[in-house]
């Protein structure tokens, strides 16, 4: 019995440990010691998701594919298959086919050194806080080859993709603070010139697109866990009808 205690609280150090260094992953990927924001995700929210959608086709789809999203499945967040074709496609005539750029890869490799990376999932592999974050975080570097750097992915080699909408923000110290070895800089973004789109709309936009962004890399989520709500309870259901019936049968046994 000993024994088993023993190899049973190993297994549980194994598995907290495991869990701090995924912990530990996921925040050094997050951008280290910058908070992150929470994305206003809701995949309930179609409006959101069609917002976003078309933000997505107008700001990301001309560099970035999304190969393993097929235009049919629009039709999720309430779209007609003519919306679709009318709105949202312009490199492809088969609403079937994937969502791949007009960027061809020789051009994009000559350009930008390599094929900007696929979309499709990179609401899993970042999260959604962190895609919001990064989104509002382009700042103008001139030690940056591209002239812009990121708060969240130091040295990105991206330029601000929407700053047009939301304007130039600049790096700057607004104190200090003790740190390890003394005192360090606080560092601050503001804002250097205004974009088209107010600092709130701005974020509208942003969440808009995070939010289709988190649909297009798990599309059957919501039916997943509503599926998963009905099996649960069927589950309960089936309990009380075995518990029922077990006592039927043993009722007459003494």
């Amino acid at each position: 019995m000993n024994a088993f205690f023993q190899t049973l609280s190993r297994t549980v150090r194994m598995v907290a440990a495991a869990a701090l260094l995924a912990s530990a992953t996921s925040f050094a990927a997050g951008g280290g010691d910058v908070k992150l924001d929470r994305a206003p995700v809701n995949p309930n929210d179609q409006a959101s998701l069609q917002r976003g959608a078309r933000n997505f086709v107008q700001y990301c789809l001309n560099c970035h594919n999304a190969q393993f999203m097929r235009y049919s499945h629009l039709t999720g967040i309430g779209l007609t298959e003519e919306q679709i074709k009318t709105n949202l496609m312009f490199t492809t005539d088969k609403i079937s086919d994937p969502m791949i750029s007009a960027l061809d890869p020789k051009d994009a490799k000559s350009w930008l050194g390599a094929m900007p990376p696929d979309l499709t999932v990179i609401a899993r592999s970042r999260t959604p806080d962190w895609l919001y974050t990064f989104l509002r975080s382009f700042y103008h570097d001139d030690q940056s080859p591209s002239g812009w750097n990121n708060e969240v992915f130091k040295n990105v080699g991206m330029p601000n993709p929407l700053h047009e909408l939301q304007g130039v923000q600049l790096r700057q110290k607004v104190g200090e603070k003790i740190g390890h070895h003394g005192p360090e800089p606080v560092m601050k973004l503001v804002t250097a010139n205004a974009g088209t789109m107010s600092s709130r709309d701005y974020d509208l936009f942003v969440g808009d697109l995070v939010n289709y962004l988190a649909y297009m890399a798990e599309p059957h989520k919501v039916a997943r866990q509503q599926i998963g709500i009905k099996v649960l309870f069927f589950l309960v259901l089936m309990f009380f009808v075995t518990l029922w019936l077990k006592n039927e049968y043993w009722k007459d046994v003494k």
